[in-house]
């Protein structure tokens, strides 16, 4: 599988998905400056975690326009595969590439914690190698990740079956009012959603922070290692 990370201005968590990658593919995915107009051979395009251009507007705002996305849009519009974490989640809002967007925290404070995640399907690229229902743990490190959207937009994820995870307890009950499982408020505890093909995700917490057991845990590491399986050529 060739891997492709996008970096902006502020992104800061490119290093630990190249770790990842790096840890199910055995190779070193590209870096992609934001100023390219054109993406090399890919299967895979990752939008990472930081605070792009500072977080200035909006998270994921001014990212949106940069060089980068308008080949980015065309890979996706072909069938590629995008996988988009916390900011890189923000960012594919802002282009309209997955829908709704990320609000402040419902404590209005930054997070910085561990959190449960429940898969809600596993026939996707990104889920392949869980059990529906399961329920892993990742870190999350976000002051932005309070996912909403309106009311047909959340009936439209919900029927088709485009909502990858949710915030969960540790025994995978969902509670959308419990803080304690639910922390940034987000509605439905939508933690990652997928477009309509399924070859886009986007999701606030960060598995690539969980692929070694000398970062704590490999709880992240089935969906690299999913995406290898499905991409692989």
């Amino acid at each position: 599988m060739k891997a492709g990370i996008v970096v902006f201005p502020g992104t800061n968590r490119e290093r630990d998905m190249a770790i990842a990658l790096r840890t199910v593919t055995g190779r070193a995915p590209a870096m992609i400056w934001h100023r390219e107009t054109d993406l090399p051979d890919l299967d895979l395009v990752v939008l990472a975690g930081g605070f792009s251009y500072g977080d200035y507007l909006r998270c994921g705002a001014m990212a949106a326009h940069a060089p980068i996305m308008a080949a980015i849009r065309r890979f996706a519009e072909a069938g590629g595969h995008v996988l988009g974490v916390c900011n890189g989640f923000q960012i594919l809002t802002e282009t309209g590439l997955l829908p709704g967007a990320l609000l402040r925290n419902a404590a209005l404070r930054f997070l910085s914690q561990d959190c449960h995640l429940r898969v809600e399907r596993n026939d996707t690229p990104f889920t392949r190698h869980w059990a529906t229902g399961d329920v892993f743990r990742t870190p999350m490190a976000h002051g932005d990740g309070n996912y909403i959207a309106d009311a047909d937009t959340l009936k439209a994820l919900e029927g088709e079956g485009r909502v990858a995870f949710r915030y969960a307890r540790p025994d995978g009950r969902v509670d959308p009012g419990d803080r304690l499982s639910n922390p940034n408020g987000s509605q439905n505890a939508i933690a990652g959603v997928l477009s309509p093909n399924l070859r886009i995700c986007g999701m606030m917490p960060h598995p690539e922070d969980l692929v070694d057991p000398l970062m704590g845990g490999e709880d992240g590491k089935p969906l690299f290692e999913g995406l290898v399986e499905a991409l692989v050529r």
